[in-house]
């Protein structure tokens, strides 16, 4: 690929209407410090030297679509507690829509924590509901999309990270209407969905999602074997292509007749977490 068509892709991305629909989330971050073991029981003690919150999941995704100059309609769930306000005050300061946000009282903001000292992780606390949203807030859902594709859309993303927003009812549902408006589909998926996403457009699984959603065992470094097992499943669910990650040692890129690895580059990282939503993107 030329440099100058390239540069013609990027361009073309300024056009694009592209609909991320999934687990929102907040990514908080607190840094600080730890000098001292606690006189109260064999734990360091943490001291706190600053805080942020960041978009997470479907979010991060959509904030990933806008930085490359496309247009993106978030569709998720948030509870109503102090969580979801600093979700759509993040949304508000980054100028992101909070017309496909649907509010369900009856579950939590799902948010993670990350606690750093000194460049490490030392801990990471979650808070967040499993259970599957109830019917209406996935009809609540569907007809936010529904309304969204008569506007016109060029891609549709299911950004999905078990949950519960992605229920297989939905999945088929919305995959229905973009197939049936000729719209791409792109799957960023996880265990629980993993067999839902039939005639997909491009499915991207990382290595453990492919493992553990296929329920087999492989070596991440068994490209040949990455590569059957892609088409196998190209061949069974329908997708047109699969796009697997695999950390260190870069993705494939699978069709029906062929397949392309992509090398990664060594990097010194301390965060990963929001890699698959970049890739997606």
């Amino acid at each position: 690929m030329t440099t100058g068509k390239l540069h013609d892709y990027f361009e073309k991305f300024d056009k694009l209407r592209c609909l991320i629909i999934g687990d929102v989330m907040v990514d908080s971050y607190i840094w600080g410090a730890v000098n001292r073991i606690s006189p109260e029981a064999p734990v360091p003690v943490f001291e706190v030297e600053k805080r942020e919150n960041r978009l997470g999941g479907a979010a991060n995704v959509a904030l990933n679509i806008r930085s490359l100059g496309a247009t993106p309609i978030l569709c998720g769930v948030v509870g109503v507690d102090s969580k979801a306000q600093v979700f759509k005050d993040l949304l508000k300061d980054l100028n992101l829509s909070t017309d496909g946000i649907v509010e369900d009282n009856s579950r939590a903001t799902t948010s993670k924590t990350r606690i750093i000292s000194s460049a490490h992780h030392m801990l990471r606390v979650d808070e967040e509901e499993l259970e599957k949203v109830s019917k209406k807030v996935s009809a609540d859902l569907l007809t936010f999309v529904e309304t969204e594709i008569s506007k016109g859309l060029d891609v549709i993303i299911f950004e999905d990270y078990d949950k519960g927003v992605l229920s297989e009812e939905l999945i088929k549902e919305v995959l229905f209407r973009a197939n049936e408006n000729g719209i791409p589909t792109c799957v960023d998926p996880k265990k629980d969905n993993f067999n839902s996403y039939k005639g997909a457009t491009l499915f991207k699984p990382n290595f453990k999602e492919l493992t553990e959603g296929l329920k087999i065992e492989l070596a991440k470094d068994d490209f040949k074997g990455i590569v059957e097992l892609s088409k196998k499943f190209i061949g069974t669910q329908g997708v047109n292509q699969m796009l697997v990650t695999l950390s260190e040692h870069g993705m494939i890129l699978v069709n029906e007749s062929d397949s392309h690895h992509v090398q990664a580059l060594k990097r010194k990282i301390l965060d990963v977490s929001g890699a698959g939503d970049t890739v997606i993107s």
